[in-house]
């Protein structure tokens, strides 16, 4: 019997959608089997978090905001830009804090409040509480800290701690990990027809 292979637009999203799924449920050990399986053959082709950020959605986008902006800004540029997260800067354009759609959902449209009276330094994430990725981390160590943390994005800093570089989200790392290893899409092509459980036909 043939089965139809998926082309890798439809995998992308299939997998983004049962990726999210699991490790919303906490299914933590599906999920980290998932991922070394699809980063095994990784040695030969060390991705990091700068690679990843270098063809990101966010490379070519400002994805800035200011905290004391409205959170109604913030909403305008998700939609405009069609991503979750933003880096939120101070009055001198530092990089001090990130905004996401959760925050949003979270803290402003769960208790009905007006998105113009509030402001973003109201509902992001500030200081230590920051993930935050090296930009020589890999590919996993960023899919790691983003699945264990329970988060969706990442800012990417310099290896000294002190330039902000960029920020990378989860789809990034899922494209990068489909473009790089083509035994992963037969996986996941297997995946979604029920063979061979989770990983593909052994």
């Amino acid at each position: 019997m043939k089965y139809r292979v998926l082309h890798n637009n439809n995998i992308i999203q299939y997998f983004l959608y049962n990726f999210i799924k699991l490790y919303k449920n906490k299914e933590y050990d599906i999920v980290s089997r998932m991922l070394r399986r699809s980063l095994s053959t990784y040695a030969k082709l060390p991705v990091s978090a700068l690679n990843v950020f270098q063809k990101s959605c966010y490379y070519k986008i400002d994805f800035k905001i200011n905290e004391n902006a409205s959170v109604k800004e913030a909403v305008t540029r998700f939609t405009a830009f069609n991503i979750g997260c933003l880096a939120v800067t101070d009055k001198s354009n530092k990089v001090i804090g990130v905004c996401s759609e959760r925050d949003f959902i979270n803290k402003v449209a769960a208790f009905d409040k007006p998105a113009n009276d509030v402001k973003v330094k109201d509902i992001c994430t500030y200081g230590p509480s920051i993930i935050i990725a090296k930009k020589s981390d890999s590919l996993e160590s960023c899919m790691n800290k983003m699945m264990f943390k329970d988060i969706r994005h990442l800012l990417v800093i310099d290896d000294n701690d002190e330039e902000f570089i960029g920020m990378i989200s989860i789809k990034d790392l899922i494209k990068e990990i489909l473009k790089q290893n083509n035994d992963t899409i037969t996986r996941l092509s297997d995946f979604k027809i029920g063979k061979g459980a989770y990983f593909g036909s052994e």
